[in-house]
């Protein structure tokens, strides 16, 4: 049997989003890890508009103190 994988849909294309703000730390947070770490585009399943904007609004979040680099717990 060949197992199919059904092809992920962005978050973003599907609630019609055109841009990701980056003042919405609680959306935000959901595409880091607990290290910090941008969860890729392959994994996290956004098409790679909506990964760039995603990206950009993170590292802005983070420069205004919105969201931290690093959670506390991870070391």
């Amino acid at each position: 049997m060949i197992k199919t994988r059904r092809k992920r849909i962005c978050r973003f294309c599907e609630n019609k989003i055109d841009y990701v703000d980056y003042t919405d730390p609680k959306k935000l947070t959901k595409f880091t890890t607990d290290v910090g770490k941008i969860i890729p585009r392959r994994t996290s399943g956004t098409c790679g508009k909506h990964q760039r904007q995603l990206v950009q609004a993170i590292k802005r979040a983070r420069h205004l103190a919105l969201i931290p680099f690093v959670s506390d717990y991870a070391r």
